[in-house]
């Protein structure tokens, strides 16, 4: 039991990237892109972050070396690089399938685990995987759309999207624990920020969108979607590891389908519905066993 709060606060962040999708496509509509809301969302939460160093008073925290400060800058590229392909994604494909394809980031840090860290997926992990999986075919409604309508541009980002993704929750599970969560979710934000703006410096510099009203919808990203999320995760993935994290983090397609059909409108069948409730059934029973395995 002593890792419930760190689980929880995953399944929190999981449930807050989750809904951004929706809100992103709605900000779509006001003629915005994927490089201004990408960039302009790392930017706002490493501005709202960078005070908090100031608050950094635990004597237990190190300062970072170098070598620490260069491995925050990329897991802050890594995240950076996610919000903006996944952001580009869903301005080709629907939100469900964007969603559905971004999943594949739970076996996919698994994999990268075990691959560069030797850290083996244990059964009920593989089996939760091999779950999640099925739920995420149902609860994406792959089946009621037409494949000729899917565009594979759309998908290679969401592909892209989920690579980028496992690298950033198993680069997050490494970060050295004893160092301020205010220094490591500033630098990672910044990191971010800085990424976005290499990829897409052209577009960012030309925009003629930079308003108020860009102002008010770079709030909303840059608090719910990237600086609560980044706190939460920095100080629980280290905790529990790459492996649970990333299955944890599967919470964020059911979110989305949600609140798809409640922002958007999106359909919400049976069929999808069957499949939250097997994603969310598997995460439960994971964390079961789990659970009952650290109390014996």
């Amino acid at each position: 039991m002593k890792n419930l709060p760190y689980i929880l606060m995953v399944l929190l962040g999981g449930v807050l990237y989750g809904m951004m999708s929706s809100f992103v496509k709605l900000f779509y509509t006001y003629g915005y892109n994927a490089a201004e809301l990408s960039f302009g969302q790392a930017l706002g939460s490493a501005i709202v972050l960078a005070p908090t160093i100031l608050l950094v008073k635990d004597k237990k925290s190190s300062p970072l070396d170098r070598k620490g400060g260069i491995s925050l800058l990329l897991t802050g590229a890594a995240i950076g690089m996610s919000n903006f392909l996944y952001y580009q994604s869903v301005s080709y494909i629907s939100a469900s399938l964007a969603i559905v394809i971004l999943m594949q980031f739970t076996w996919i840090s698994l994999l990268l685990d075990w691959l560069f860290y030797q850290v083996r997926p244990s059964k009920v992990e593989l089996l939760t995987v091999l779950l999640i999986l099925i739920g995420t075919l149902f609860a994406s409604g792959v089946f009621e759309q037409e494949i000729q309508s899917f565009s594979w541009v759309g998908i290679a980002f969401a592909l892209a999207t989920s690579f980028t993704y496992a690298s950033y929750i198993v680069a997050n599970s490494r970060i050295k624990n004893d160092t301020a969560w205010q220094v490591k979710s500033t630098l990672i934000m910044t990191g971010s920020a800085i990424c976005i703006f290499i990829v897409n410096a052209k577009t960012i510099i030309t925009s003629q969108h930079f308003d108020l009203n860009y102002g008010y919808m770079i709030l909303f990203l840059s608090i719910l979607g990237t600086t609560i999320p980044t706190v939460l995760f920095v100080k629980s993935i280290p905790k529990i590891g790459a492996g649970i994290s990333s299955i944890l983090m599967t919470i964020e397609l059911p979110i989305a389908v949600i609140c798809a059909h409640l922002v958007l409108g999106e359909s919400l069948s049976k069929i999808q519905l069957m499949g939250i409730v097997t994603m969310l059934g598997a995460i439960v029973w994971m964390n079961y066993v789990k659970t009952k395995k650290q109390v014996i």
